[in-house]
């Protein structure tokens, strides 16, 4: 049985885009190394259209000393998309319908983790639809300001309240911390039941 794995770069105050302007000051042999443990043990990648589309712009381009390129290009590639016509990058699959039981299928039938980078949208529909197995957050020790952020209250498709438990943290030494975590499912059948129980408090 597969598990689907989240794996992005957050700043401080939660921003994930754009993350060349800020991420790579903080490059150390032990945060690569462990980039590299992470995609020698996935099976599988699974992205969003966005996400998607960047990565098959760059990365079969790119060469490596250690292998990660080749991960990268070899891995088979499934992209959530209604939009998306055709998928170039090798060992591409499009999921443009049924995504919730095609991914449920995707993760019986895989030995290993399925990473997911980025794709904010497409993190939010899996949290909700109970199909994510762990969170890795890479938090970088900057403040970006401004720009999307994976979790936004105010986007149209945001999660109202999901319950989570640390498994894991890990402090390299550029001063970025891994910090992992696994969906108890706690809050994701009613959504609504946090902000209420809060609004009651509130009115005593």
């Amino acid at each position: 049985m597969g598990r689907i794995v989240l794996s992005v770069f957050t700043t401080l105050d939660g921003v994930i885009e754009n993350p060349h302007e800020w991420a790579f000051g903080f490059v150390s042999e032990d945060s690569m190394q462990a980039g590299l443990d992470q995609i020698r043990a996935a099976r599988a990648l699974l992205l969003g259209r966005v996400t998607y589309e960047g990565f098959a712009a760059s990365w079969p381009s790119m060469t490596d000393e250690v292998g990660y390129a080749d991960a990268m290009n070899n891995l088979p590639k499934y992209v959530v998309s209604t939009t998306l016509t055709e998928a170039t990058w090798n060992n591409s699959t499009i999921i443009d319908a049924d995504a919730a039981a095609r991914i449920e299928a995707l993760k019986k039938e895989t030995d290993g983790d399925i990473l997911v980078f980025g794709s904010a949208a497409l993190v939010r529909w899996l949290l909700r639809q109970n199909l994510l197995d762990e969170m890795r957050l890479a938090v970088y020790p900057v403040l970006a300001g401004r720009g999307a952020r994976l979790f936004d209250g105010d986007s149209t498709d945001s999660v109202d309240f999901a319950g989570l438990r640390l498994a894991g943290t890990q402090a390299f030494s550029s001063g970025v911390v891994l910090l992992t975590y696994e969906p108890t499912g706690e809050g994701l059948a009613d959504p609504g039941a946090a902000r209420r129980a809060a609004e009651a408090n509130a009115k005593g």
